[in-house]
């Protein structure tokens, strides 16, 4: 009635090639995606650092900086100068955005049981509410 599987599938090739590709543990792969979380909260945080200069953000951009280029081992992120707008984004928008991305960044630094990164993120959680409210 059907016809057999007549070739190998992709797991029993990955299996017989053993080291031919590479892998990542579960570690490797939160802190890239932590570091991905990370390095849009600094976007955002640029943005609204040229919308509304601060201490405040500029410290946590040199934070962000610092953690990101940690997780991704001592390569900083790059970071594109925010260009002028035809229309400026609402400030609350963004601290709104920021608030959803350093949550993101809470929740993967806490399955990573990376404390920094969660302390980080939690700061950031924080400052974002009380200016977004």
């Amino acid at each position: 009635m059907y016809e057999p599987i007549r070739t190998k599938s992709v797991h029993t090739m990955a299996a017989d090639h053993g080291g031919d590709f590479p892998h990542r543990s579960r570690e490797e792969e939160l802190d890239i995606q932590l570091a991905g979380h990370l390095s849009a909260l600094l976007a955002v945080t640029d943005e609204l650092r040229r919308l509304s200069p601060s201490a405040e953000l500029d410290e946590a951009a040199d934070a962000l900086v610092a953690q990101v280029t940690r997780l991704r081992g001592g390569h900083p992120p790059v970071r594109a100068a925010v260009a002028a707008s035809l229309h400026e984004p609402a400030v609350a928008g963004l601290h709104q955005r920021a608030h959803a991305l350093a949550g993101r960044a809470l929740v993967v630094a806490a399955s990573r049981a990376d404390t920094a990164a969660a302390i980080l993120a939690a700061q950031r959680m924080e400052a974002h509410t009380l200016v977004a409210a």
